[in-house]
């Protein structure tokens, strides 16, 4: 049986090549739309949303440079969370965890100063908006959340065969992670039911270029709709 992810939207226009937001001190953040050629799936990837979590980012960096990602319908995020990369924390400037503030089933959690904080509304901080308005504006039928370090594909609420290709062919075991409230995929399992949103646990500290090179090939595996047989 071959398995296509479910187009949630028509493409956006071609001369969207990019969308612009920024952190709460200030520092740009940019989707950059690197392909829109092919008829696979449309597909986003975030280098990372925790600031002590950064590992993702070399593997968007690859594709940003690599003349395959041209040839595909993709969009990135190298990092969506600069202000705690610089600070070395898992939350922003304001001290949010930017994966609990989401809108869905967003609720407090914990205090502010803690690590879990949640912000004091849904979307209060200016990253998770950007990231919303990419993906509201994106429509992707795939979204890759990078994070660390758990070792392991999340078995979504997405397309469990989109998953496990992917674990496959970066050798990661799929695992049904936990659902928190106001996470991102949450949230886009949520707004966007046919598509599939899922996380992707790194192993703890920096990738080689083996593994780099191995997680992008990924990427544009499920891009061109790859390994589609079940």
């Amino acid at each position: 049986m071959t398995v296509h992810a479910v187009p949630v939207s028509r493409p956006v226009p071609a001369a969207a090549s990019r969308l612009t937001g920024h952190s709460v001190r200030g520092v740009p953040i940019v989707a950059r739309r690197l392909g829109h050629a092919g008829d696979g799936p449309r597909v986003l990837v975030i280098g990372a949303i925790h600031g002590n979590e950064r590992a993702g980012i070399a593997i968007v960096r690859r594709l940003q440079h690599d003349a395959e990602s041209r040839r595909v319908r993709l969009w990135a995020i190298d990092d969506l969370n600069p202000d705690g990369a610089r600070a070395n924390t898992r939350g922003n400037a304001h001290g949010v965890d930017l994966n609990r503030n989401f809108a869905w089933r967003w609720r407090p959690r914990t205090a502010p100063g803690t690590t879990y904080y949640a912000g004091p509304g849904p979307l209060s901080e200016p990253e998770s908006r950007f990231a919303r308005r990419v993906i509201l504006r994106v429509r992707p039928d795939i979204t890759i959340w990078f994070h660390q370090s758990e070792t392991a594909v999340d078995n979504s609420s997405g397309s469990k065969p989109i998953e496990a290709r992917f674990a496959r062919r970066v050798a990661l075991p799929l695992r049904r992670l936990i659902r928190y409230p106001g996470s991102a995929t949450t949230w886009q399992a949520h707004r966007f039911p046919k598509a599939t949103a899922f996380v992707v646990e790194l192993p703890p500290g920096v990738l080689t270029a083996r593994a780099t090179r191995a997680y992008a090939r990924a990427v544009l595996a499920l891009a061109r709709d790859e390994d589609a047989a079940t």
